[in-house]
């Protein structure tokens, strides 16, 4: 494989794009000027020491440094699922369950991988960690928008739900409605992004290696092993964090328990 390695100049020179975006927020009054620059900048400090730190793992090529990579992608990924949600549970145990998801998810989804590629050593960093961040990164987007959307319903739907569970449904009885709209609101992107993945976009991995100098045609089959490892694994986690979630707003009990949530949290 061959690539053209960037300058400096030619990252400016791209850069030129985002400058007409904030020439955009200022002819039309946007008042978008400085989330745009601290989003650059943020998104550029973040890249930049994540492949300043990246190239330290890969050198190392040693499952410590490899497994404590992942723990700690995992780690901000919980993180960053609690940090959307406008109402949040109350409790640690709701925290740690969310970590152990991601961890159990994308765990599962990375060892496929390892399995299908057969990388020397199979602990190597250079697959594990970028396979580990795509399929930790989707789950982590339909579990945040299941929680939300089952949430947001139980709340707007409460009496509704709550006169189920009189009559003496039980609380999957009584939630089911919601949570196929729930899992069909998390899942739904997921399958816009396979049907228009090669025909409207080519996907990310694809172009990445096209650009590195791959075969087209071997490319086109990672993209393939990836979308589906990705579908397969958020989908799982947006299935975890919905049925989770009708266990934490209800109890033993079959009663609606509202107030296990925080008030309402506004996201940054």
């Amino acid at each position: 494989m061959t690539y053209v390695d960037l300058t400096f100049s030619d990252l400016g020179l791209a850069a030129l794009l985002i400058l007409v975006n904030g020439l955009i927020s200022l002819g039309f009054g946007l008042r978008l000027e400085a989330s745009l620059v601290a989003a650059v900048a943020r998104m550029v400090v973040q890249l930049g020491l994540l492949g300043i730190l990246l190239k330290l793992v890969f050198e190392q090529t040693s499952p410590l440094w490899t497994g404590l990579a992942a723990l700690a992608l995992v780690a901000v990924a919980g993180w960053e699922l609690l940090r959307r949600q406008g109402h949040r549970f109350r409790g640690l145990f709701v925290r740690g369950s969310g970590h152990l998801m991601l961890l159990a998810v994308g765990g599962l989804a990375t060892l496929c991988a390892v399995l299908v590629i057969g990388p020397t050593p199979w602990y190597a960093p250079r697959y594990v960690l970028p396979i580990l961040a795509m399929v930790t990164g989707g789950t982590l987007t339909t579990a945040g928008v299941a929680l939300q959307t089952l949430i947001e319903g139980a709340l707007r739907e409460r009496a509704g739900i709550e006169a189920h569970m009189a009559l003496g449904a039980g609380r999957f009885t009584a939630f089911r409605p919601l949570l196929r709209r729930t899992l069909q609101t998390a899942l739904t992107p997921l399958l816009q992004t396979m049907s228009i993945a090669g025909i409207v976009a080519m996907p990310g991995v694809m172009s990445g290696q096209m650009l590195a100098g791959a075969d087209p045609v071997a490319a086109a089959k990672y993209q393939i092993m990836l979308l589906w490892l990705v579908t397969g694994a958020a989908g799982l986690g947006a299935l975890i964090a919905a049925i989770g979630g009708v266990l934490l707003l209800t109890d033993t009990r079959h009663r609606l328990r509202l107030d296990r949530l925080r008030p309402q949290a506004v996201a940054n």
